[in-house]
């Protein structure tokens, strides 16, 4: 493949990079070590994160599913609950306000809807921090109860009793 967008980590059955379409723009390499890193950061994640994972875990809080360290795109989300696309994001002491502002800004183009906790707050006060993402949950809509685009000609539904006579 020759071009501007030649990429040698690009494997051969992989589709051409020319467009790159709407997508993230990354490369199979680029995208192998974003997991590769996101698997490395479930493997050893932060105490807080323990904590809260805890209770997001297995549909624990609310029935809601969730997945840690779970990459999209370019970025990986400490937790994501992909039914509501809501990603909760756990602060540390140290880290980038501008890089987060515009992390956020560009996932929440993508359709996500980021929440930011702080340690302390996971530390000190877990069941506020449970309550507050419960609130968010119910106030965020699924994200795929959307009618399919193209229904299927056949069946006309479901048949219930009452159909099923006509």
């Amino acid at each position: 493949m020759n071009g501007p967008y030649e990429d040698k980590g690009w494997r051969k059955e992989a589709p051409p990079l020319q467009g790159r379409g709407l997508g993230w723009g990354l490369s199979v390499e680029q995208l192998r070590r974003l997991h590769a890193l996101a698997a490395e950061m479930r493997r050893n994640p932060t105490e807080p994160e323990k904590r809260l994972w805890r209770n997001l875990s297995n549909g624990q809080l609310g029935g809601h599913e969730f997945r840690r360290q779970s990459v999209i795109g370019c970025f990986i989300a400490d937790f994501l609950c992909p039914q509501r696309a809501l990603i909760v994001e756990v602060d540390g002491d140290t880290h980038d306000e501008t890089k987060d502002r515009i992390r956020d800004d560009i996932l929440g183009c993508r359709g996500y809807r980021i929440v930011r906790i702080t340690n302390g707050d996971v530390m000190r006060n877990l069941d506020g921090v449970l309550r507050h993402l419960l609130i968010v949950l119910g106030q965020t809509p699924r994200r795929w109860n959307k009618p399919h685009p193209n229904p299927s000609p056949e069946g006309e539904g479901l048949r219930t009793e009452s159909n099923a006579q006509n």
